[in-house]
């Protein structure tokens, strides 16, 4: 009689199951990018665009993390004078079935305020939310490719880029399917379209010009339209 060699494990006792680390240039559904990301808790980013996984390098202090915080911390200021609105920083954002990006910034009208995005039952975005924001290093980055035209297809209403190398700020407009770039006024201010008061002055956020920024916003927040975006919101959550 022949004596098996080979390991047995206990009655009703399952071997664990073993989750594959999530790699650069993965093709996975959303639903397994999901599963492989959530099994890295030490991963702080990565994203699925149009199928594909995308781990950033790590991340520089003044080509990305300070530009990142300045983007961040203005739009948390509109926020704060903007019920109805919400900002995030670095959240995952469920696009469609391809693509789930991990944009460093954005700003979303809330459901209840008519907003077009959701937030999931288990506390994800769902949809695209209204503004997304990215930094940059150069035109070359994948941002302004397949996930520019991932963000364009599913409805992002406005797309801000700010390229650091290049000292360039592209505020770009979702128009008929298309984005477009939006052109400063003649003071050099760019002004949201779907956001009134959201006001920027781009050369001031390249130079490093904060108090030129912050007052700029504020005025933005002070405006007739500001207020009067601000009492539909509120009518609307009202419903």
């Amino acid at each position: 009689m022949a004596i098996s060699t080979q390991p047995t494990e206990p009655a009703g006792e399952a071997r664990d199951e073993i989750i594959p680390p999530l790699e650069n240039g993965d093709r996975l559904s959303r639903a397994e990018f999901e599963r492989r990301y959530d099994a890295m808790p030490g991963l702080k980013k990565a994203e699925l665009i149009e199928g594909e996984v995308y781990i950033p390098s790590p991340v520089r202090h003044r080509r990305h993390s300070h530009p990142h915080a300045r983007v961040v911390g203005w739009l948390a200021a509109y926020e704060t004078d903007t019920p109805g609105v919400e900002a995030g920083d670095n959240g995952s954002v469920r696009l469609d079935l391809d693509n789930e990006p991990q944009p460093d910034a954005y700003l979303i009208i809330r459901p209840e305020s008519g907003g077009q995005a959701l937030i999931s039952g288990d506390d994800y975005i769902e949809g695209a939310p209204e503004l997304i924001a990215e930094v940059v290093s150069s035109s070359a980055s994948y941002d302004l490719g397949k996930k520019l035209n991932s963000y364009r297809r599913n409805g992002v209403s406005e797309y801000v880029v700010w390229r650091v190398v290049d000292r360039q700020v592209d505020w770009l407009v979702n128009r008929g399917g298309q984005f477009e770039r939006l052109s400063p006024a003649t003071d050099g201010i760019l002004r949201s379209t779907v956001f009134p008061g959201l006001w920027l002055h781009p050369a001031a956020l390249i130079e490093g010009d904060k108090p030129t920024v912050k007052a700029v916003l504020q005025e933005g927040l002070r405006s007739a339209e500001h207020a009067a975006f601000v009492a539909r919101l509120e009518r609307t959550g009202r419903v």
